[in-house]
């Protein structure tokens, strides 16, 4: 048995996607990040900077040994349990490492930026916010043209690297782009979306998401300051303009409500 810590966000909806690949069974853990539940002494025993997923393994690492951070945890689950989504060595090996460092270091970080400015009215058009779009806009289009010449993001075979940047590809219209300027990136992506694994792992984000508190009111600015690790109070964050957007995962939800 696994247990599974996390909230309705990509880095969380990776894991869930591995999980499933695998056919492990893991029991989840709502962990509200925005009501400071991430700052309790009992989660940061498990992971000190405060942050989701994290998995317990009982069966392998053992209770001792949680495993944070996504993209540690989806190495873990492949050389673990899976992997011939990771080889043990060789060409292959590097480049779906490669690729998934990309992820971790451009594609998560500069979409998320642009995520929490679209969070502040007041600040949406200053330089720091066009500057996160075009990083964004970039990992984008490099997501795009690999894909032009790739079937999949490290190569001819599904990997961890398509499982780390296939739920943060969610937000292209979210982010004010056009899917017909990302044919290939777009093509893949409703690949993946048809993946049983992807839809359990879809439906398992939603069930997690639906426990966040529904009214904004219940996040107050203490809160948010820890959610974004700031000393002092900064501008209004509009929780309820960004709702309104729609659905992280439209694609995915559109097509689990079809089947």
């Amino acid at each position: 048995m696994i247990d599974f810590y996390g909230t309705g966000s990509p880095n969380v909806f990776k894991v869930a996607i591995m999980l499933e690949e695998a056919g492990l069974e893991y029991r989840t853990h709502y962990v509200g990040v925005l009501n400071g539940d991430n700052f309790t002494p009992e989660f940061l025993a498990l992971n000190p900077i405060a942050k989701v997923p994290v998995i317990i393994d009982h069966a392998g690492a053992g209770p001792d040994q949680p495993i944070f951070e996504s993209g540690a945890i989806l190495i873990y689950l492949a050389e673990t349990y899976l992997p011939e989504l990771l080889p043990a060595a060789g060409h292959d090996r590097w480049e779906i490492l490669k690729w998934l460092m990309f992820q971790m270091s451009l594609v998560g970080p500069m979409l998320g930026q642009v995520n929490h400015f679209q969070l502040i009215p007041s600040e949406s058009d200053g330089y720091a916010a066009g500057r996160y779009r075009d990083q964004a806009t970039r990992a984008y289009r490099i997501i795009d043209d690999r894909l032009k010449v790739s079937r999949f993001i490290a190569g001819d075979k599904y990997s961890i690297a398509d499982i780390a940047v296939h739920p943060w590809m969610g937000y292209l219209k979210r982010h004010g782009l056009e899917e017909q300027d990302f044919p290939h990136l777009i093509a893949w992506r409703e690949l993946l979306d048809e993946r049983a694994a992807v839809k359990r792992g879809s439906a398992a984000i939603a069930e997690m998401a639906s426990k966040a508190p529904q009214s904004p009111a219940a996040t107050t600015s203490a809160t948010l300051d820890g959610f974004f690790a700031r000393r002092a109070p900064g501008p209004q964050v509009d929780l309820a303009s960004y709702a309104k957007r729609g659905p992280m995962f439209t694609a995915v939800a559109d097509k689990n409500a079809k089947d």
